[in-house]
């Protein structure tokens, strides 16, 4: 699963920034970038952070969304609230038939730029941290399902996100050994040349057939990992540049 990311403004406009569009880069800089909580050295999706997100409806111009994503058949905030822990992650192989994502699955993808993010390592009954990240340490693009919801007390509308997961590849199939979960788990990373057909309108069964097929573990060469700093409980640096930082466990033998 992916609720631990790490994630800068740098990742997050890295789509802007190929685009070379400089009056985009400062509109966002000046006017979206107030609404986040960036930078993020080490975010949970349980803290329902808000970030920036590429939808469909805005393929180079990013929205600040909240993680956790509300359907639009959500009631009330006791609704919502019971409801958001369970929606950070959706599930790739079953997107386009859980009523939680059915309906963005086919309406409402997104991507979302990161620069790495955490996965848990279980041994001798402790948990170890590791943060997963590109060799050559540009940002990652992740796959996302989004939704636009109204509060019906307020009349307000905040934009959420899930992230995509899939089958873990090797390398994560030796850190996410969670004994709870069945089979390892990673977000769905898209490479760059494909990216843009995760947020393409999806018309017919033929094109969701497109869109699964691009739920696929991201090439464990690729990716680079080292055990960090635990992020949980009292020996947890809270959002600081050293939390990605390297650390040894003499007695993790990985």
């Amino acid at each position: 699963m992916c609720y631990d990311i790490k994630t800068s403004k740098k990742a997050q406009l890295e789509r802007v920034r190929r685009a070379q569009d400089l009056l985009a880069l400062e509109e966002i800089e000046d006017r979206l970038l107030p609404l986040t909580d960036l930078p993020l050295h080490h975010a949970s999706g349980f803290n329902h952070p808000e970030v920036l997100i590429y939808t469909d409806r805005s393929p180079n111009f990013p929205e600040v969304a909240t993680w956790g994503l509300v359907p639009h058949w959500v009631k009330d905030t006791t609704q919502k609230k019971q409801l958001w822990n369970k929606t950070l992650n959706a599930r790739g192989e079953t997107i386009f038939e859980k009523p939680s994502f059915r309906d963005s699955a086919k309406h409402k993808r997104c991507l979302f730029y990161v620069d790495g993010f955490y996965e848990h390592h279980h041994y001798n009954g402790q948990v170890y941290p590791f943060y997963i990240h590109k060799k050559d340490n540009t940002a990652m693009a992740m796959a996302g399902l989004w939704n636009t919801w109204e509060d019906p007390e307020t009349g307000g509308h905040l934009n959420t996100f899930s992230i995509v997961t899939t089958i873990g590849n090797a390398l994560l199939s030796k850190i996410h050994n969670n004994p709870k979960l069945e089979g390892p788990r990673m977000p769905l990373i898209l490479p760059e040349d494909i990216a843009d057909q995760w947020i393409t309108n999806v018309d017919d069964y033929l094109d969701e057939q497109t869109i699964t097929s691009l739920i696929q573990p991201y090439p464990d060469e690729e990716f680079s990992a080292h055990t960090v700093q635990k992020l949980r409980g009292k020996a947890y640096l809270g959002n600081t540049p050293n939390t990605s930082e390297p650390v040894i466990y003499n007695e993790l033998n990985f």
